[in-house]
C-alpha cells in the first residue's frame, strides 16, 4: 500500500512538536541550532484525490441477483390421528336442596306451650293455586306471683286461591284469628294486706279474659302491561268479648307510567274504619267512631347515574263523623314525600336522604295486636304525622360486612301513647279490666329524634351475625312522660350452620327503661274489706331487660327436621307493661316435615 505524501508530512510534525515539548520540559534552555534548507515544499493538486459517496466495487459477490419463484407442489395425505373431545374441568358443586312445597310443624314445652303449624298449597291447572294455612300458639300460663289466670292462646285460619300468567295475577284470601288473653297484671297493694276470706272475695270478683276475633277477606291484583299497575282490597270485622265490634275497608290502587324518560307512580288510597265499644271506662255511656281517609300519592322518579330522587307529595282528606279525640277534626292534610339516593363509593357507601308525611288510621285491632293488654273503652282517631326527616349512609365495609346508620327527627300530632287505667273503688264497671290492670290510649302532640344503626356480616354461607340499635329522644306538649316509648332498642342474632346436618342461631333483644304511671283514687270505701287504700298518683319507672332466645335443630333427612327452642333464657323477670311479668325460661322441643302432594 502507498503512503501519502501529506501524510509523511503530518507525521513529520506530530514528532517534531513531541520532540519541542519533550526538550522543553527536559529542559528550559532550548539553545540554538543550524538548519540548512534544500528547497521549499511546494504541493500540488495531483497529491489530493476526493472519496467518491458511492464507490464502485469490483466483486463478484455484488453482481445482480436473480429473480426466483417459489411453487408449492400440494396432494393429500392420509391422517389417522383422531383428536379426543374436550372435557370441562370437574368442579364439586354442593347437593342442591329440594324445595317442597308444604311443611308441618308440631312442638311443645314448659308452662304447658304448644306450637302447631300446617301450610299447604297446590298447582291447578292454567297457573291456578289454592292454598291453606293453620297456625295455633298456646301457654296455661303459670307466671311467677301472679293471683289471677295467665294464660293465653292463638289460632289462626287462612285460605286463598290464585292465578299468575305473564299479564296478569290475582288472589283471593279469606280468614280467621282467635285471641284470647287475660288482665293479669293486678297492682298487689289492692290485695297483699287482706285477709285471706276478705282476699278469696275481692279475687273472685275479677274475671280477667278477654277474647280477641277477626275475619277478613281480601284480594289484590296486578297488571304487567297496563299504567294500571296493582290494586289491593281488605276487609276485616274485628270484636271481642265486652261486645266491641269494628269494621275496616282499604282500598289502595297504584298507576305507572313514563313521561321523557321520568317515571311517574301514583298511589290512591281509600280507608273507612267505624266502631263502637259498648260502655267507656267508668260504665257512664258508650263510644262511637267514624273516619274516612281519602289520599292520593304523585311520585316522580328521576335517575342519572349514581343518584336516584324521587319527587313527590302526600294529599289526605279525612272525614270524622265520630271520635272521642277533642283535637282531631275533618280537614285537608298535605305532606310532602321526597327521597333520594347517592352513590357516593359504588355500592360501598350510599348516602340516602328523605322528608316524607303520613295521615295514619288508628284502630282498635292495631291497638290491640300491639298491646294485648287494651281495655274496650278506649278513644280512637288517626295520627296526623307531619314530617319525618332522616338522612343515612349504607353499603359495605368489606364484601362480608355491610352496615347502616340513620337519624331522624320525627314530628307525630295526635299520636298515641299507651297509659295504665286508674283504679276507683267506687267505679260501677265491674268489669275485668276495670282494676288497674289495663291500658287506655292518650294523644299527644310527640317529636321524636332517634339514631339508628346496623352491621350485618356474612363470614361465609354458614355464618352470619347483626346488631342494631336506636337511641330515642322525645319531646311531648301535654303528657307528663312519652309513655311506655323506651329511649333505647337493641337487638342481635347469631346464625350458624354446623354441617350438612345441625344448625344452630340465637337471638338476644334488649329495651331500655321506660315509663308508666299507677293512679288509685281512693275514698276510704272498699266492699271487700275495711282497710282503705292510700290515693295514688305515681309516676312508675319500668326497668330495662334483655331477652335471650335460641334454637338448635338437627336435619334428619330432607324431609324431617328436629328442633330444640329456648326463650328467656337468662331467666329475666321482667314487665314489658306495668304490673304484668312474663314467664321464667322456656323450653320447647319439636318437629318440621316437608311434604309435596
Amino acid at each position: 500500500m502507498k503512503i501519502n505524501f501529506q501524510h509523511k508530512i503530518a507525521i513529520l510534525v506530530v514528532l517534531f512538536g513531541f520532540q519541542i515539548t519533550f526538550a522543553q520540559k527536559k529542559d528550559e534552555n532550548i539553545g540554538t541550532e543550524v538548519v540548512n534548507v534544500v528547497k521549499a515544499y511546494t504541493p500540488t493538486i495531483s497529491d489530493a484525490f476526493k472519496v467518491k459517496e458511492s464507490p464502485v466495487l469490483n466483486d463478484e459477490d455484488n453482481s445482480k441477483k436473480e429473480a426466483i419463484q417459489y411453487s408449492i407442489f400440494s396432494f393429500p395425505v392420509a391422517s389417522t390421528f383422531m383428536p379426543a373431545k374436550g372435557k370441562s374441568a370437574s368442579v364439586e358443586n354442593a347437593a342442591k336442596e329440594k324445595l317442597f312445597s308444604n311443611y308441618a310443624t308440631f312442638a311443645a314445652g314448659t308452662y304447658g306451650t304448644i306450637n302447631a303449624e300446617l301450610f299447604a298449597t297446590k298447582t291447578l291447572k292454567n297457573g291456578d293455586y289454592v292454598g291453606a294455612m293453620f297456625r295455633h300458639l298456646s301457654s296455661q300460663g303459670g307466671v311467677k306471683d301472679v293471683v289471677l289466670d295467665n294464660n293465653f292462646s292463638n289460632t289462626y285460619l287462612d285460605a286463598t286461591y290464585g292465578s299468575k300468567s305473564n299479564k296478569i295475577s290475582w288472589n283471593g284470601d279469606l280468614g280467621y284469628q282467635r285471641q284470647a288473653y287475660n288482665w293479669y297484671g293486678l297492682e298487689p297493694l289492692f290485695y297483699e294486706n287482706l285477709v285471706p276470706s276478705d282476699k278469696d272475695i275481692f279475687l273472685g270478683k275479677i274475671n280477667p279474659k278477654q277474647v280477641y276475633q277477626n275475619i277478613y277477606l281480601g284480594g289484590k291484583i296486578a297488571l304487567s302491561e297496563s299504567a294500571f299497575k296493582e290494586a289491593t282490597l281488605k276487609f276485616s270485622h274485628f270484636s271481642d268479648s265486652y261486645a266491641s265490634a269494628e269494621n275496616r275497608l282499604v282500598i289502595k290502587p297504584a298507576a305507572q307510567f313514563e313521561i321523557n324518560d321520568i317515571k311517574m307512580k301514583t298511589n290512591f288510597v281509600f280507608d273507612y274504619l267505624s266502631g263502637s265499644f259498648d260502655k267507656d271506662y267508668y260504665n257512664s255511656t258508650s263510644l262511637k267512631y267514624e273516619s274516612t281517609i281519602l289520599g292520593i300519592q304523585p311520585t316522580f322518579n328521576y335517575f342519572k347515574k349514581e343518584l336516584s330522587i324521587n319527587f313527590g307529595l302526600g294529599i289526605y282528606y279525612n272525614s270524622l263523623a265520630q271520635t272521642e279525640v277533642s283535637d282531631a277534626k275533618s280537614k285537608l292534610f298535605i305532606y310532602p314525600n321526597i327521597t333520594g339516593s347517592f352513590n357516593v363509593v359504588g355500592d360501598l357507601m350510599i348516602a340516602y336522604a328523605g322528608l316524607e308525611g303520613e295521615l295514619k288510621q288508628n284502630s282498635y285491632q292495631d291497638f290491640a295486636q300491639e298491646n294485648f293488654f287494651m281495655s274496650p273503652t278506649s278513644a280512637v282517631a288517626p295520627t296526623d304525622q307531619k314530617y319525618d326527616l332522616y338522612v343515612g349512609l349504607k353499603g359495605k365495609l368489606s364484601n362480608t360486612i355491610g352496615y347502616n346508620v340513620r337519624g331522624s327527627f320525627k314530628n307525630d300530632d295526635n299520636k298515641a301513647l299507651y297509659k295504665n287505667n286508674a283504679y276507683d273503688p267506687l267505679n260501677t264497671n265491674a268489669s275485668g279490666y276495670a282494676f288497674g290492670n289495663s291500658f287506655g290510649v292518650i294523644y299527644d302532640k310527640v317529636k321524636t329524634l332517634s339514631f339508628f344503626g346496623e352491621l350485618k356480616a356474612d363470614f361465609t354461607k354458614n355464618f352470619s351475625v347483626g346488631v342494631n340499635g336506636t337511641l330515642n329522644s322525645y319531646g311531648i306538649q301535654d303528657e307528663q312522660e312519652a309513655w311506655n316509648l323506651p329511649a333505647i332498642q337493641l337487638s342481635s342474632f347469631v346464625d350458624y350452620t354446623f354441617n350438612s346436618k345441625w344448625y344452630a342461631n340465637a337471638k338476644l333483644f334488649f329495651v331500655g327503661q321506660r315509663k308508666d304511671q299507677l293512679a288509685i283514687n281512693a275514698t276510704n270505701i272498699q266492699p271487700w274489706n275495711t282497710i282503705p287504700l292510700q290515693e295514688k298518683n305515681e309516676l312508675v319507672s319500668l326497668n330495662s331487660y334483655f331477652d335471650l332466645n335460641a334454637q338448635v335443630g338437627y336435619k334428619h333427612n330432607e324431609r324431617l327436621t328436629f328442633f330444640f327452642k329456648g326463650n328467656n333464657l337468662a331467666n329475666q323477670n321482667y314487665q314489658r307493661w306495668v304490673n304484668y311479668p312474663v314467664q321464667g325460661i322456656q323450653v320447647m322441643l319439636g318437629a318440621n316435615y316437608k311434604f309435596d302432594f
